[in-house]
């Protein structure tokens, strides 16, 4: 289970949908207890009945521990939720020891949210005596650290994105079966040019808007706006002031290739495009079905077609291409990539945090650890799983995807992020429906931006 959009809406704060998360704590009958000889993991569950990845590697996971330790263990608490409403009801089990699980399942997106709110226990006092800690890669280890440079999560991979592009279509076409963009007008032109030549099918997918969430703000946005600069300095967010950036022109020039993309019709139809299940037909139904040419999309996409997912297709490898989103004029490094990701954390209020780290590590062997990357189609976060041919041969596209690590970037995931990506999702669905201009949009976001941020805001 990605990322991911892996993707990642912001934090609902509807009424009806916290109480809908009450009630479903209370069905699943609670958090640790007091038994000192039992751990709850608490984890996302797909909501796609036959994608059981994550439950069967945790099946594997739990044999192995109890074995190892005799008389111990482990109970899971699944949460099967929709991205949006997983982050409200993990939160609402974190708030009391009554509900709190001994381990739980973390975005690394939201991860400081939940620090800063007290939600979860620094892991340093574990990971000072376990070695294996120093064979995972800085920038994961980056990942789940707090401000206080304190860290709270163990990572259990990473993700990159690119380009996936149907060979069939493309043929038709007229493009190249080997194609590598070089600049945002290339990736366009090939859009328009599948539009005139193979009309029956969806040119080019971005997401966008409030309805898929942070798949839009990552998958599409930061996609394109860590693009616009050939400078190594993060464009969203300046780290050593402390404050967010609004009015860029690489915002707006962001803004104007999704415009682009739904205003010219290259995209799908815009009801499709906001509907929240949009990633599941991407990957189930226009990807195999050879009615997409295009996807911006992540590296996790092969778990749903692996044997045993309910949407086999052996033949992807062969049927799909893979391209580096290049930068917006072709300029250094010439291609770009985020990267996000899951941790696992420890709630502070878990009953059993030491058995809980336990678990971790029996998780986290190099053995576990491979076959879990293997499984998810995720991106190795340690370097000896990383460098091990048996992984990097394991599954077509894997090294692709590995490789673009060194062009890859962060999200600023600090406490405000979640509330400034619904901005840029808000300015993104203006944009994709028509109902405002790119400079109007842009606007409306730096308006939400000061908000989101309380002023803590530099205009570039």
């Amino acid at each position: 289970m990605p990322v991911r959009p892996t993707a990642r809406p912001a934090l609902p704060t509807l009424l009806a949908l916290t109480l809908a998360a009450a009630g479903t704590l209370t069905a699943c009958g609670g958090g640790s207890g007091s038994d000192p000889d039992t751990i709850k993991v608490s984890f996302k569950q797909s909501t796609d009945n036959s994608i059981k990845v994550m439950d069967t590697y945790l099946a594997d996971i739990k044999k192995q521990f109890e074995k190892a330790n005799p008389g111990k263990k482990v109970e899971f608490v699944p949460i099967k939720a929709p991205d949006s409403e997983y982050y409200t009801k993990l939160q609402q089990m974190l708030r009391s020891p009554k509900t709190a699980p001994d381990l739980v399942y973390e975005d690394t997106f939201l991860i400081n949210s939940d620090i800063t709110s007290g939600y979860l226990k620094p892991l340093d006092p574990y990971l000072a005596k376990w070695q294996d800690w120093d064979k995972f890669i800085d920038t994961a280890k980056a990942a789940a650290k707090g401000e206080d440079g304190k860290t709270y999560g163990v990572p259990d991979g990473t993700d990159t994105r690119g380009l996936w592009f149907s060979k069939d279509i493309f043929k038709k076409a007229g493009l190249p079966a080997d194609w590598q963009p070089k600049t945002w007008d290339d990736v366009l032109d090939a859009a328009r040019t599948v539009k005139e030549k193979v009309p029956d099918v969806i040119p080019l997918n971005v997401y966008t808007g409030k309805p898929v969430g942070e798949a839009a703000t990552m998958q599409t946005f930061e996609m394109l706006l860590y693009g616009t600069s050939d400078t190594k300095a993060d464009p969203l967010y300046d780290k050593s002031s402390k404050k967010w950036i609004a009015g860029s022109d690489g915002f707006k020039d962001s803004l104007s290739f999704v415009e682009t993309v739904y205003k010219e019709k290259l995209g799908p139809d815009v009801s499709d495009a906001l509907d929240p299940n949009v990633m599941t037909r991407v990957r189930g139904e226009w990807l195999p079905q050879g009615k997409l040419a295009i996807a911006l999309d992540g590296s996790w996409l092969p778990q749903d077609w692996l044997p045993g997912s309910g949407h086999e297709w052996p033949e992807w490898s062969d049927e799909l291409g893979l391209a580096a989103m290049p930068t917006q004029k072709g300029q250094a490094p010439g291609k770009v990539s985020m990267s996000g990701g899951w941790t696992w954390s420890i709630p502070a209020k878990a009953s059993n945090p030491d058995l809980a780290f336990e678990f971790i590590k029996t998780m986290q062997t190099k053995a576990n650890a491979q076959k879990w990357s293997v499984a998810n189609s995720g991106i190795a976060v340690r370097e000896d799983v990383a460098a091990d041919p048996a992984y990097i041969d394991a599954q077509p596209g894997i090294k692709f995807f590995t490789d673009l690590v060194a062009s890859t970037h962060y999200r600023p995931a600090y406490p405000a992020y979640p509330k400034v990506s619904t901005a840029v999702q808000e300015a993104m669905e203006g944009v994709t429906t028509g109902d405002m201009s790119v400079d109007d949009a842009a606007k409306g976001y730096d308006e939400e931006l000061k908000s989101a941020a309380d002023n803590q805001v530099i205009e570039k």
